[in-house]
């Protein structure tokens, strides 16, 4: 087993740490680029591809309830998390009166610059907001889930990881819809224009061309490059990980990025564990169900951080945090539930 997961975790390593390395060599605007590359391009050549290889039928279609179930859990407990820190640190701050705090500000500044800095305070909080949930709904199913699925699972059950990988589309709609309505200020129409940019997701499309695709045969050229492609996406979305690790100079949003981290890899899996057990699912079915759930938070937060300009210190914070904590769980779960 620990073969099995030193093959899994090496190129994690390897990758992430070359991006954090060329950060002191490369323009600070290229992790920008590639975030928009991989949005447009990278994730959806890997969802095509994963529809082209998806059959449903039988046990498998539970696997979509699983991932509705996993995806509405963290989005509430992240929802209540996030109100209890808000309530902690409200009752824990040392802060002046209102009254007093206006009066000093009006004399620094000026009524113009407290306006300007209210607005901003406001931007910073409803893109952390988001930010936390994403952090604790949506998981890197994708880039490490499948990797580990790949090198862990048995051939048998393989298709399983895949279908929870390509139900994840149903999550990932939603993190754009929270990403698109937290992470721009919008003056006009905030919720319609949410709407218009989960509708017009390309991975999702990607993924249904995929699906109507699969009896089209396509080159062997062809077929062997697309695959091959998915691993250059892979490999790029851990160099954008590497590259935004190397721009931070402290991490103070890592305390908060712990709450949505413990929500990632300790809680959500276990919940899902009891329903896959409460559905008669043993052995290795709930152990991809499990682990799937449980990988650490998903790369794709960043590039949605590049596109709509959300808190990418909290995001890369929990990122980091269950990617230590899925390299501690992960031979607990393997000698557990297999």
């Amino acid at each position: 087993m620990f073969d099995s997961l030193l093959r899994a975790y090496a190129p994690l390593f390897i990758w992430i740490s070359l991006g954090i390395i060329l950060f002191r060599f490369i323009p600070t605007s290229f992790s920008t680029r590639l975030g928009i590359v991989l949005y447009w391009v990278g994730v959806p050549l890997q969802s095509f591809m994963f529809g082209r290889r998806t059959e449903l039928g039988g046990e498998t279609l539970l696997i979509p309830l699983v991932v509705v179930e996993a995806s509405l859990l963290s989005m509430g407990l992240a929802l209540l998390s996030w109100w209890g820190w808000q309530k902690f640190n409200y009752y824990n701050a040392q802060e002046l009166p209102k009254q007093q705090i206006s009066l000093e500000r009006s004399l620094d500044a000026g009524a113009g610059a407290i306006f300007q800095t209210a607005l901003q305070e406001q931007h910073v909080t409803r893109s952390r907001f988001g930010s936390f949930i994403l952090a604790a709904m949506l998981g890197n199913t994708g880039f490490i889930g499948m990797t580990l699925a790949d090198v862990l699972i048995d051939p048998l059950y393989l298709d399983w990881a895949i279908i929870y990988n390509v139900s994840g589309i149903i999550t990932y709609s939603l993190a754009v819809f929270i990403a698109s309505y937290f992470g721009q200020s919008k003056t006009q129409h905030p919720l319609w224009n949410s709407l218009r940019d989960v509708l017009t997701v390309p991975s999702q499309w990607a993924f249904f061309v995929g699906l109507l695709s699969q009896d089209m045969e396509l080159p062997l050229i062809v077929e062997s490059g697309l695959q091959a492609m998915i691993w250059v996406v892979f490999a790029s979305a851990l160099l954008l990980l590497g590259l935004r690790l190397g721009s931070i100079k402290c991490w103070p949003s890592l305390e908060l990025a712990l709450i949505p981290a413990m929500l990632k890899v300790l809680v959500i899996p276990a919940m899902v564990g009891l329903t896959a057990t409460c559905l008669g699912l043993t052995g290795e079915p709930r152990l991809v169900l499990v682990m799937m759930a449980g990988v650490p938070t998903g790369l794709v937060t960043l590039i949605l951080a590049e596109v709509y300009d959300l808190d990418r210190e909290l995001l890369i914070g929990s990122i980091t945090l269950t990617l230590v904590g899925v390299l501690v769980i992960l031979p607990v779960w393997v000698t557990w539930l297999n």
